[in-house]
């Protein structure tokens, strides 16, 4: 019989998550955020799209990794019939919240009923609270990316589809690679960010650029310069394709400038803080 599956939704698949996956054979979870199917209206935002869930939770040594979409059906299913998913596996890995089944019925207990081995696994910790998503949620909103980095165990990343500015950064000096992030809300405060892209350092400002009068973005973008040369990592990308970004620190709020030679002022001197 194959051995222990972990169980749970691992959005972030932060340092928490990590204890309940290691060791694992298996990893279940869910596609989709329960609450976009329980509570649509008020429904959490992710940290990660399902794609960079499953590569992370690859990552810490699971081989299968059993994916349900979270449908209405699902929600109204038995815990008797949610074990189903399970039932091969010997032993369950599961955080102390975690539970299952039509009207949250199922838990560690319920399981150990029904002959599985569980081990319910504790809860990380930093400074004295519970790491969670929702935790790094709010922390992420704040831009406190020293505290997002340090419950994911890494820096948080996004992926964005490349866009066409307006060239506007080139002229001052400063010619950027645009973004449109992709597959979940962006939930930063617009300001200036120290960023990795292909691990190099470069500085992005994520908002609207507002000091661009009716030029400004019509929604949130993130706007990337390099020091020095392209990286070579960019050369031949067109419009659309894809770029994986590294949120390092928070630098500074987005403002308004007064004119484009106080915005350069300021671009200087923002890099001279990254690089």
């Amino acid at each position: 019989m194959p051995g222990v599956v972990a169980v749970g939704f691992f959005d972030g698949v932060h340092l928490g998550h990590r204890r309940i996956l290691a060791g694992a054979d298996a990893a279940l979870t869910f596609k989709n955020h329960p609450s976009s199917i329980l509570r649509p209206e008020s429904a959490s935002s992710l940290l990660m799209p399902y794609s960079e869930k499953e590569e992370f939770i690859r990552s810490c040594g699971v081989k299968n990794v059993i994916a349900l979409d979270f449908t209405s059906e699902l929600a109204s299913m038995p815990p008797e019939k949610f074990i189903d998913f399970i039932r091969s596996y010997s032993k369950v890995r599961c955080g102390a919240d975690w539970r299952f089944g039509a009207g949250a019925k199922g838990d560690a207990e319920f399981l150990r009923a029904r002959g599985f081995e569980v081990e319910v696994v504790p809860y990380a910790e930093l400074d004295g609270e519970r790491i969670s998503s929702t935790r790094i949620r709010a922390a992420l909103e704040k831009g406190d990316l020293n505290s997002v980095s340090r419950m994911l165990g890494r820096n948080w990343r996004v992926t964005g589809g490349i866009v066409r500015g307006k060239g506007i950064g080139r002229e001052l000096g400063y010619p950027t690679v645009n973004l449109k992030i992709l597959n979940s809300p962006p939930v930063l405060p617009a300001g200036v960010y120290e960023v990795l892209v292909f691990g190099i350092k470069a500085i992005a400002n994520f908002g609207y650029a507002p000091t661009m009068g009716e030029a400004a973005w019509k929604e949130k973008t993130l706007e990337i310069h390099f020091r020095g040369d392209c990286p070579s990592g960019l050369i031949g990308l067109d419009e659309g394709s894809e770029l994986k970004v590294e949120f390092v620190r928070f630098v500074r709020p987005e403002r308004t400038f007064a004119s484009f030679e106080e915005l350069k002022t300021q671009i200087a001197a923002d890099c001279a803080l990254v690089f």
